[in-house]
């Protein structure tokens, strides 16, 4: 199956070179490009791409405000497609209010290529993008220095939905360890964690494992700077 991508960023340079290092791969296709966050939504909504890459500062419309509303279209619009941001800092507010609204993950723009071709499929696949430590470091950094009180009582009454496998579960997404690794930290079949992982996402209304450790750092199931 194709992967239907296309590219956000206001530097023409940029997205000519993300788009041809896309379209020599097999499996993906670049079905458009856009230099601003509104032409951006237009282009997606006309081309129904399965990934945005998605610039974080843009002019007209950043990258932010485009991806909120990508992923929370009015009524009417169907098609909701994976966004991953791009950057070029590595510790970034926009990224985490990004992640929050829903984007599966962010990459630096100076990346090897081979990291933005494997990002376009980890994020077509359904997964989020959080293997690099420094999306681990960007959540904890923004938790430290913005405490919110309300949020973080209003999640841990969410956490009394879960089992205390499923807790448990959360706590080792929040620190960053992949399925393989929960599974052999819990001594569980990797699918046993995989239905685990579903059911904590479908119990607290998250897109994926992105909004999961954000919300474990909210809801206080892991403090900053422990993962």
């Amino acid at each position: 199956m194709t992967i239907r991508v296309i590219i956000v960023d206001d530097q023409a340079m940029v997205r000519a070179g993300f788009a041809a290092l896309l379209a020599a791969q097999a499996d993906i296709d670049v079905v458009g490009e856009a230099p601003d966050g509104r032409q951006g939504i237009d282009v997606s909504r006309r081309a129904h791409p399965d990934v945005v890459l998605m610039d974080v500062r843009m002019p007209e419309m950043d990258g932010l405000a485009a991806a909120r509303a990508l992923l929370d279209p009015p009524p009417g619009v169907v098609h909701v497609p994976r966004v991953l941001m791009l950057t070029t800092f590595d510790v970034d507010d926009y990224v985490y209010e990004a992640l929050r609204a829903g984007a599966s993950g962010f990459l630096l723009k100076d990346a090897p290529p081979a990291d933005l071709i494997a990002a376009v499929r980890v994020v077509a696949a359904g997964d989020a993008l959080l293997a690099p430590s420094v999306t681990r470091r960007l959540i904890a950094d923004f938790a430290r220095q913005r405490p919110q009180a309300a949020s973080r009582s209003g999640a841990a009454l969410r956490l009394n939905g879960l089992t205390p496998r499923e807790t448990e579960v959360l706590e080792l997404i929040a620190r960053g360890l992949s399925n393989q690794e929960i599974a052999g930290e819990l001594v569980l079949a990797e699918q046993t964690v995989k239905t685990h992982i579903g059911r904590v996402l479908a119990k607290l209304s998250l897109r994926d494992r992105a909004q999961a450790v954000i919300f474990a750092y909210e809801a206080g199931l892991v403090v900053p700077g422990t993962a």
